[in-house]
């Protein structure tokens, strides 16, 4: 009986990392296209905001993963976590580098030193997102090791503050972002 949930929980998380790995390589394939290259400021305001929103389902999908590789344990199916990982990381840097490339260009063609800013504040503040999303998902895996420690579960819950805080942050940011991105055009 315990083998043959063992083998549900790892067929499962296979299909969902199957799935996860199949749309990530489909978004490869949109940032390896040659940089955003608008010359209209609308336009690359609205990039920036696509890329926002690819930021944030790649976190879904980040969780999503790390939750099918929960239910792997307690023998954990490391590699394929591993490989979901790699292709998350991926994702991040396909997304930090083109907002990056933005920011400089609302700071030198565009002459937008304000949003740059904003966009400077904003990858720091993403920077810590993705920090904190690690901590909790070790924190999780901890907790599910050893049940008994009440430690885990505090652990747990100040993180999730912390990233409640964060994404308090990060929305205030964006909310700048835009006040000032359809002020100054």
């Amino acid at each position: 009986m315990l083998t043959w949930l063992l083998a549900t929980r790892i067929i499962g998380f296979l299909s969902l990392f199957d799935s996860l790995t199949l749309l990530l390589e489909s978004r490869k394939g949109i940032q390896k296209n040659p940089v955003y290259v608008s010359t209209d400021f609308k336009d690359l305001i609205q990039r920036f905001y696509y890329l926002q929103s690819e930021r944030v389902e790649t976190y879904r999908l980040f969780q999503e993963g790390h939750e099918a590789y929960l239910r792997t344990g307690p023998h954990y199916d490391f590699d394929h976590y591993r490989q979901l990982v790699h292709e998350i990381t991926q994702a991040f840097c396909g997304i930090s580098k083109e907002v990056l490339e933005i920011k400089g260009r609302l700071h030198h063609e565009f002459d937008r030193p304000d949003l740059s800013e904003h966009i400077e504040k904003l990858q720091s503040k993403e920077k810590q997102k993705l920090e904190l999303t690690a901590k909790l998902q070790l924190a999780r895996q901890r907790a599910q090791d050893h049940p008994e420690d009440e430690d885990c579960q505090e652990k747990i819950q100040e993180i999730k503050h912390e990233i409640i805080k964060n994404k308090q942050a990060l929305s205030e940011i964006m909310q700048d972002f835009k006040y000032d991105s359809e002020e100054g055009n």
